[in-house]
């Protein structure tokens, strides 16, 4: 008998242990350990050169508080997420670190983002701890994912430069917010409700050729850690007369 008690009373406590280590593993507010540099030979703000097809509004969104990633770009799936990064030495930084937008790809060594100036001098607590950062290079940091928000802000399509009327389209999506990936984007005619499933050329650019003729309904599936799904149909069409260079409100905001 006695064996058989002491196996019930630990049970508890290795139950315990177990769910322990099953709440860690799936931790969606949990921070990571990694290091971050930032964009040398650069201004304050980002870059508008970035991988993820953002142009000049990717140097300055967020305040410029934006960031190259490596791992976590995804292919492009990456574009436009929110961080909490902080650096970890509590003589130069402060608690809270600063929240980034994930605007273009990169490395350097063993980091997981190179951060504009700006956002790399705001993890400082004050001016000297912040040039004291610049000066180190690379810091140690812990990250986490955040929701992004941009008040005010519909999500934003942005018909880029190359789109040749009615052969060839091609845009980026702005002001993502929440915390969840857009992970897939349909092109749907407004009277037949013909969709197409549009192609991820790079980063947060979507393109079709033969897009659907007619004023254009806009479908976005968000999809989060979890594995679940939500497809969003916009309150704005895309006109039938779409324009090259020009931009469109959605009507729209996703914040959950």
């Amino acid at each position: 008998m006695a064996p058989s008690l002491r196996f019930l009373l630990l049970l508890p406590a290795t139950f315990f242990f177990m769910q322990t280590l099953a709440e860690a593993a799936t931790c969606s507010d949990c921070f990571t350990q990694s290091q971050a540099a930032y964009y040398p030979n650069s201004d304050e703000i980002g870059t508008d050169t970035g991988r993820c097809g953002y142009g000049s509004f990717g140097a300055t969104l967020n305040g410029g508080d934006v960031a190259a990633v490596s791992a976590l770009y995804r292919d492009g799936v990456g574009c436009g997420a929110c961080y909490q990064v902080k650096c970890t030495n509590s003589y130069y930084c402060t608690d809270d670190g600063v929240t980034i937008v994930v605007t273009d790809q990169g490395s350097s060594g063993n980091t997981d983002f190179i951060l504009s100036r700006r956002a790399f001098s705001r993890m400082g607590q004050t001016t000297d701890a912040a040039a004291s950062l610049l000066a180190l290079g690379v810091v140690d940091i812990e990250y986490r994912r955040v929701s992004c928000s941009y008040p005010y802000k519909n999500i934003t399509i942005k018909i880029d430069q190359n789109s040749n009327y009615p052969y060839y389209l091609a845009f980026v999506i702005w002001h993502q917010q929440g915390r969840r990936d857009i992970t897939a984007v349909q092109l749907c005619e407004t009277q037949n409700f013909a969709c197409k499933l549009l192609d991820r050329s790079y980063g947060a650019v979507w393109t079709t050729t033969s897009p659907p003729s007619g004023p254009l309904s806009l479908r976005m599936l968000f999809s989060d850690e979890n594995g679940d799904e939500t497809w969003v149909v916009p309150v704005n069409n895309i006109p039938q007369d779409w324009k090259a260079g020009e931009t469109y409100d959605t009507g729209v905001q996703v914040n959950s």
